[in-house]
Formats: structure tokens, C-alpha cells, sequence
């Protein structure tokens, strides 16, 4: 994730089919006006949507830089089915304010743990599914505030940029607004109309670089001290080396490890149904 335009390139094209596949769908996740609302942080509103009735709440923490909401589309349809959805837009994207603080993965955690005390009642845990970017800020969540937190799912997100392979650590291109709109203007273009200030999308994706400049974004001691059970998933052909997934799988006191074959960065896009069959399994 440091320095690694070609990565977020690879996630983006995945992105790609995602937001066309899901275009004809109803539901607009993301800017769904019925189902949004938002938490007022010390210096951001924080935007998130709700589906579904029933259960332990499940919160989906999205992807960076081209991730969002929508992203999840296929997954919030058949997790809402039997469980609350509570679906935020991390700090920056979407409809969620930028706000004031410098963004980094704890900031991100930190807002979603005001989310979810915002709409739990005293004493309820929520479990949380992060994919990428998500899953960096769910381990944050699920180390700092266990209290919140009965079961995590954490896909496709590093400790750190080390944690790549030696293909993608051999790019040397920081993603600039410039350079993306160039590779892929339809996705630019989708993510900035479901922005509620479109015109700081180009102060995002520099402010995220200075965050993926960093070479640890979640320290070893943090993840032994994770108490809720957790699942870690990646595609076996993740940009992420699979050896680093195990190693995050050893810290756990108590994990479990689902490696999806013939797949990358996004399994849930690749191997839908067996991606959600084995997270529904893990949460139920």
C-alpha cells in the first residue's frame, strides 16, 4: 500500500466492475436518502446507512482510496436479510465530512467507534467485516475498543506496507488525482457524484498518500491484544503477501484464516457466494 499506484490500480479495476454490475440494482447503496444518517463527531458528521432488522448489528468499514459503501452492495443484500446492516462512509468519502483532524487509520477507527455508541443501547456488541482500508481500521476498533466489538472479519488489509509482495513493493508512483483521473475517469467521476463536496476529492487522495507513506499502520502488540473472535480473509493472489496474512492469523488469540483461491485484492467481486458463505459462518 506504500508508495504502490499500480495496487490501488489493480483495486479500482475491480472497483470498476463492481459499480457496473451493480448499476442496475434499486438500491443506490451510498447515497441511499432512506436509509442514511449521520453521527456528529467532535469536528465531522459522519455519514452511515442502515438495512435490515435482527441479530448482532454487522458494521462494514469500506476500502480506501477507491473504495466506498457500494461496494459492499451484493454483501449488505444478503447479510440484511437476516441482521442489522450499519454501513459508515469513512472520514472524507462519500457523504461523510472531511472535517478537521489529520486522517489516519486510529481517526478512522476512532469515528467508527462514535457510530456505533451512537446507536447501540448500553452494553450491546456489533461485529464488524472491513475490507482493506476497513479491515486495517477493524483491527484499531477491535484492539482499542473491545467492548464494541464481538466478533471481527478482516479482508484483504496488511499490518503494514511491508507486508506486500515483491512485485508491488518494486513500484515506486505515489497516486496523485491527476494520474488516477487519467487511468480510470469513469470511476473519478462515480466516486466524486457521491461526494457531498466533490471539489476535496483532490485533497483526499493526497492526504490518504501521507497516510500509506507510514510504514506500520497497526503494531503486533494491538493485534495480540484483540480479545474478539476473529477472520481473517484474502485472495490468494493479493498484492498482500499470503505469508503476511498468516502472520497476522499467529498474533490473534483467536482467529481463523480463510485464503480464497483464484482470487485477488476484492474475493467478494471474484467469489461472491463462497465469500459470503464463509463469512455468514464465521459471524453466525
Amino acid at each position: 500500500m506504500k508508495k504502490q499506484f499500480c495496487f490501488w490500480l489493480l483495486v479500482a479495476l475491480s472497483t470498476v466492475s463492481i459499480c457496473t454490475n451493480a448499476a442496475p440494482q434499486q438500491i443506490p447503496y451510498g447515497t441511499n436518502d432512506q436509509a442514511g444518517h449521520y453521527v456528529q463527531t467532535p469536528d465531522a458528521k459522519i455519514y452511515y446507512e442502515r438495512y435490515g432488522e435482527g441479530g448482532t448489528p454487522v458494521v462494514f468499514l469500506h476500502g480506501g482510496v477507491y473504495g466506498y459503501i457500494d461496494e459492499f452492495s451484493a454483501v449488505i443484500r444478503e447479510v440484511s436479510k437476516k441482521r442489522t446492516v450499519i454501513a459508515i462512509a469513512t472520514r472524507g468519502y462519500g457523504r461523510s465530512e472531511r472535517g478537521t483532524q489529520p486522517l489516519s487509520h486510529r481517526q478512522f477507527a476512532a469515528d467508527a467507534a462514535l457510530v456505533i455508541k451512537a446507536i447501540l443501547k448500553s452494553g450491546e456488541k456489533v461485529d464488524v467485516m472491513g475490507f482493506s482500508e476497513g479491515a486495517i481500521t477493524g483491527y484499531i476498533l477491535a484492539s482499542s475498543h473491545p467492548e464494541l466489538v464481538r466478533r471481527l472479519v478482516a479482508i484483504g488489509g496488511p499490518l503494514g506496507a511491508y507486508g506486500a509482495s515483491v512485485e508491488n513493493q518494486e513500484q515506486d508512483g505515489d497516486m496523485t488525482p491527476e494520474l488516477m483521473q487519467q487511468q480510470v475517469p469513469d470511476l473519478v467521476a462515480h466516486r466524486k457524484s457521491q461526494m457531498t463536496h466533490p471539489e476535496q476529492w483532490p485533497q483526499l487522495i493526497r492526504e490518504l498518500n501521507t497516510v500509506y507513506h507510514q510504514p506500520i499502520f497497526v503494531k503486533q502488540e494491538e493485534i495480540r491484544a484483540i480479545k474478539a473472535p476473529t477472520l481473517v480473509m484474502a485472495g490468494d493472489k493479493d498484492p498482500t503477501r499470503t505469508e503476511h496474512f498468516v502472520e497476522i492469523y499467529k498474533l490473534l488469540p483467536d482467529a481463523q484464516l480463510a485464503i480464497v483461491p483464484g482470487c485477488g485484492h476484492v474475493i467478494f467481486r471474484c467469489k461472491p457466494d463462497l465469500s459470503i458463505e464463509i463469512m455468514a459462518n464465521f459471524l453466525n
